[in-house]
């Protein structure tokens, strides 16, 4: 005799079927890389898209940033919930110890693993088994979490470009050459990726991420007619993702999140350090410049007196604003030398209107020829603040917080998306934006 099937264990089946049968959500981050904060309410801004998604969406007025206020440890930080004391980046790549003098390099394309220190929050989609892309995002080479892949170096024989040369969206020769092609055709480019991956995978999560305005603004200065210009370009290049969420169906599952890794100083004096630090008869200690911040490593046979040393020369250097050591490290955000042999002895930092070179000009501190711009300087500066937009279901219409850290970013996508992330992160979910 065949036995009842009992009724709760129905109803539940039920449930569980009728959950794998309705689609998913998805998020779309969007990374428009050196938008000021200052730039998404200013009315004169070219911005039509993205003052669509506000009116529908939410807006932080102001985001702020980790220190360094650069890229990579910036959009590290929005897809770990951490600071770069945690999660490893400093520069725009991994400081690799040389064991020789110069003690550091930069290296940029090691595989994510080793370059990020702490779990993301396209891992934590991959683990809920939902899929994950990116375009152009940094720090994340060979990520094993990223299931669909365009890098910002693409190359002929990957997966999505021999996807998109098939379809005759690109063809071998624009891939080969791509790192020729001028930053604002790699936008395009990176953006067609984008709407192939919507259409032909619909992934949970994508990270998307445009560089032509960071590009504008470090050799024209914000607030330029050219930053203007590149800021429109931008507009128009998010309202074709948006219709690329569109074409492929997806519009009623996915939230579009609208970030960006820093603002932007504008540039009138370029300080040598190196000419100080020769000054200071110490020609063969290391500094990497930043625009915004200077790292300086010192040979550690003299550290004690050379430390001293420096930071009573620097101290008094035209255009130099501070000198940061170990003692302020932590309330930086920044790293100790024993917790990650990355860090620098010193962190240098310049005035408003400075900005360190890398190259060694005839005196300490020469003019520029015209206005440029540059990031790097302390996250406590409003110039560094970052724009965020958050627009689609699950978000509340017309909420706008005053601030929010970049930190919030990852652990709000996760509760988008019903994902969580390691509970030991610094940032939190944006609960007043969320349905």
């Amino acid at each position: 005799m065949r036995r009842a099937f009992p009724l709760f264990l129905l109803l539940a089946c039920v449930s569980l079927c009728a959950q794998t049968a309705t689609p998913h959500r998805s998020v779309v981050v969007i990374s428009l890389d050196g938008f000021p904060a200052s730039l998404l309410t200013d009315p004169k801004s070219p911005i039509p898209t993205l003052r669509k998604l506000m009116a529908t969406g939410a807006t932080a007025r102001h985001m702020t940033t980790v220190n360094p206020t650069v890229t990579w440890p910036n959009h590290t930080a929005m897809v770990t919930g951490v600071d770069a004391a945690r999660h490893g980046l400093l520069v725009n790549g991994t400081l690799v110890r040389t064991g020789s003098w110069p003690p550091v390099r930069v290296e940029p394309w090691i595989p994510q693993p080793q370059m990020v220190h702490v779990p993301t929050i396209y891992d934590a989609v991959h683990d809920a088994g939902l899929t994950t892309a990116q375009i152009d995002w940094v720090a994340i080479k060979s990520a094993p979490s990223i299931t669909w892949d365009f890098p910002e170096v693409p190359a002929v024989e990957g997966v999505i470009e021999q996807e998109m040369i098939r379809a005759g969206l690109t063809d071998q020769g624009s891939i080969a050459q791509f790192t020729k092609a001028n930053i604002l055709r790699r936008d395009q480019i990176w953006a067609d990726a984008a709407i192939h991956i919507l259409k032909a995978h619909q992934p949970n999560l994508m990270l998307l991420h445009f560089l032509s305005l960071d590009s504008t603004h470090h050799t024209y200065g914000p607030n330029s007619l050219a930053g203007t210009a590149a800021i429109a370009f931008l507009d128009a290049c998010v309202a074709r993702v948006l219709d690329g969420i569109a074409t492929a169906g997806m519009s009623d599952r996915t939230t579009v999140m609208i970030v960006s890794d820093h603002g932007f100083k504008p540039v009138k004096n370029q300080l040598h350090i190196g000419n100080a630090i020769a000054e200071a008869g110490l020609q063969n200690e290391v500094f990497l410049p930043e625009g915004g911040f200077a790292m300086l490593y010192v040979k550690p046979e003299h550290a004690a007196a050379t430390i001293a040393t420096l930071r009573q020369k620097l101290a008094v250097t035209e255009g130099v604003a501070e000198v940061a050591g170990p003692e302020r490290f932590p309330a930086l955000g920044l790293p100790l030398q024993s917790a990650d042999p990355q860090m620098a002895d010193l962190m240098v930092y310049p005035k408003p209107g400075y900005a360190f070179a890398a190259v060694t000009g005839s005196a300490v501190s020469t003019p520029v020829p015209s206005t440029s711009g540059a990031h790097g300087y302390l996250n406590t500066d409003p110039e560094l603040d970052a724009i965020f937009i958050a627009s689609g279901p699950g978000i509340k219409p017309g909420v706008v917080l005053e601030r929010m850290r970049n930190v919030d970013v990852a652990p709000t996508i996760g509760s988008v998306l019903g994902v969580k992330m390691n509970p030991d992160i610094s940032g939190r979910t944006l609960t007043d934006i969320l349905k």
